[in-house]
């Protein structure tokens, strides 16, 4: 009897774990490792699905043991374990691509990737795609994993499925066949750097794998007034078209394609010129998929943004609250400080990853009132803000941000959490922080929730 071919699973979060779930419908033997603790609902699908794993460590001689090596996005190439299966030249496959490898026949893949706003235009270009009546699923780095998603439709199949998947660099990285029929290249701005040795230029290698193998069948669309983008385009690309966006298509809180069609903002949800970017991307996306452009608009009035990224959390006593906790790094707090149109008060702190923040000054100028630090470590924006003549107080909690905030904000002002810093001085995570400065501001005494 000839053996089943094995594969070894590192990392059992969302991604090793739809990815050992879907190996194990298609007859592998499979073996999950996670260094760290696999968290309870993890273990109990993978104990349902009679699939071996450990917890809490890597037992490198039973890997090593494996035909192939499916590696979740966070495991660094510099992980002992990497290089002693990279030693043993034992193939190794991202969850990514080996969800494509076995995508049902018909399918059609949209890739979208970027520094920032790759969550609400993967959310919005699924929402347009659905509100079309066009069967459209979301996932990938948001989500259930691409390989959940595909095991799904293997088991239940859809005519014509379309998966909007959000892909980071890191699971970029190890894609080798995967070729999405449209691809998004959102912005490339400095972002977890210390991963590719400190070069802007691996960084954007990485973004750039989302086009790496389309046909001139496929759609690439990219941000055309992006530097770094241009910058770094490959010198052969393949897509057959080519879709640049540029400022002047998204003016004024319109969407213009070409003179056929308009789209207007003022009555979404979808605040500043660089959420009407992503809509005009996902509007993009839609209408390549065959969405009737007379849906698109009430699609878009209809689309409530994620949470912790530009998320109006309530009106209290004439003061708006926002929420945008995902923002941790420069680049996004300059888009969201750009989005202001009243005085705000702008909560920001956290864990300080080597932040430049001379492109905040000019607008910390125009748009700030005060500002609320909310970090262990607040020296790096006290010094970085010094010379702003705007009142800055410190604070160790959202608890206190949020009523130091509302001591310094009057009515028809504004509040915003934008941290341009990670949130593990003082939260688990970004999704932890949003969700204490929510809190915090929902207990105060007079709210309002916007609807």
């Amino acid at each position: 009897m000839k053996q089943k071919k094995s594969i070894a699973i590192l990392g059992a979060g969302e991604s090793g774990t739809g990815a050992a779930l879907l190996a194990n419908w298609l007859g592998y033997a499979v073996f999950v490792s996670d260094k760290s603790a696999i968290k309870p609902e993890f273990q109990a699908e993978l104990e349902a699905a009679g699939i071996k794993f450990e917890s809490g460590q890597h037992t490198v001689e039973q890997i090593l043991n494996a035909d192939t090596i499916i590696k979740s996005p966070g495991i660094p190439e510099k992980a002992p374990v990497m290089q002693a299966i990279r030693a043993k030249g034992i193939p190794v496959l991202g969850e990514i691509e080996f969800a494509w490898q076995y995508r049902p026949a018909g399918c059609k893949v949209v890739a979208i990737t970027g520094s920032n706003g790759k969550t609400t235009t993967t959310g919005l270009a699924h929402h347009l795609l659905a509100a079309a009546g066009l069967p459209a699923v979301v996932g990938g780095n948001i989500g259930h994993a691409f390989a959940r998603l595909v095991l799904h439709d293997l088991q239940n199949p859809v005519p014509e499925r379309i998966y909007v998947v959000e892909v980071s660099s890191f699971q970029l990285e190890d894609i080798l066949q995967f070729r999405p029929e449209i691809g998004v290249l959102l912005n490339i701005t400095p972002d977890h750097l210390d991963r590719y040795d400190y070069k802007l230029e691996n960084y954007a290698r990485a973004k750039f794998q989302v086009i790496k193998n389309q046909h001139t069948s496929d759609i690439f669309i990219y941000n055309g007034d992006d530097p770094v983008i241009l910058e770094f385009m490959p010198k052969q690309v393949n897509p057959g078209k080519m879709i640049a966006i540029k400022a002047a298509d998204y003016k004024n809180g319109v969407l213009r394609i070409g003179r056929e069609y308009r789209f207007d903002m003022a009555s979404t949800k979808l605040r500043g010129p660089h959420n009407h970017f992503n809509a005009l991307c996902a509007v993009h996306v839609a209408l390549a998929l065959g969405a009737d452009p007379a849906r698109l608009q009430a699609g878009l009035e209809g689309f409530a943004p994620p949470a912790h990224r530009m998320e109006v959390v309530a009106t209290v006593n004439g003061v708006t609250w926002i929420n945008d906790s995902k923002a941790t790094n420069v680049d996004a707090v300059f888009y969201a400080l750009k989005a202001m149109d009243q005085p705000t008060v702008w909560i920001v702190g956290g864990q300080d990853k080597g932040n430049d923040y001379a492109p905040l000054q000019e607008l910390v100028q125009q748009k700030v009132k005060a500002i609320v630090c909310m970090g262990v470590d607040n020296q790096p924006i006290l010094t970085a803000f010094s010379n702003a003549g705007k009142t800055m107080i410190e604070t160790r909690s959202a608890q206190e941000a949020v009523q130091t905030a509302g001591q310094l904000a009057a009515p028809g002002e504004t509040v915003l959490l934008s941290p341009a810093c990670a949130s593990f001085d003082l939260f688990k995570n970004y999704e932890d922080r949003g969700e204490q400065f929510r809190q915090a501001v929902l207990s105060l005494t007079v709210n309002i929730p916007i609807s």
